[in-house]
């Protein structure tokens, strides 16, 4: 057993407005091609699920929005560099846009993608977990918040 692996704790979160959902277009740092992923990134210290996936997403897309839900936890090993990701993503509404948002360097652009041009670009996506979890959304398995807890 190898005792310095562990897995790296990420949240993602899948946000639908009127038949779209929001991605952001960002660089892969193995690949250097751009892909496109959902708003996510690495749990900090002392912060939350909940509170990781409302910063994340603020801080790449930025919009507010409001967790109504888990669509699920996934182990993931990318194959581009071997690394374990522990992945909480979450379902969201949209709130507002904030005014004069400045996002994190590595986003190139953020997009509102119909369900067809998601899939058109699924050779295009970060990760085989953008689109499953976009469809999973879609067939309505969502788990309440309050599925995870803090102690």
């Amino acid at each position: 057993m190898n005792s310095n692996w562990h897995a790296h704790v990420t949240v993602a979160t899948v946000v639908e407005r009127d038949g779209r959902y929001l991605l952001v277009e960002e660089r892969d740092k193995v690949t250097g091609e751009k892909v496109f992923n959902q708003p996510a990134g690495h749990l900090e210290a002392g912060e939350s699920l909940q509170a990781a996936a409302l910063r994340e997403t603020l801080e790449e897309t930025g919009w507010r929005v409001e967790l109504t839900g888990v669509l699920g936890l996934v182990l993931y090993t990318a194959p581009s560099n071997g690394v374990t990701y522990y992945r909480n993503t979450f379902l969201a509404r949209p709130l507002e846009p904030l005014e004069n948002a400045r996002l994190d360097p590595d986003i190139h652009a953020v997009h509102w993608l119909d369900y067809g041009e998601i899939r058109a670009n699924s050779a295009r996506m970060r990760s085989p977990l953008v689109l499953a979890a976009v469809e999973q959304s879609r067939s309505g398995e969502v788990y309440p918040l309050d599925l995870i807890r803090q102690i």
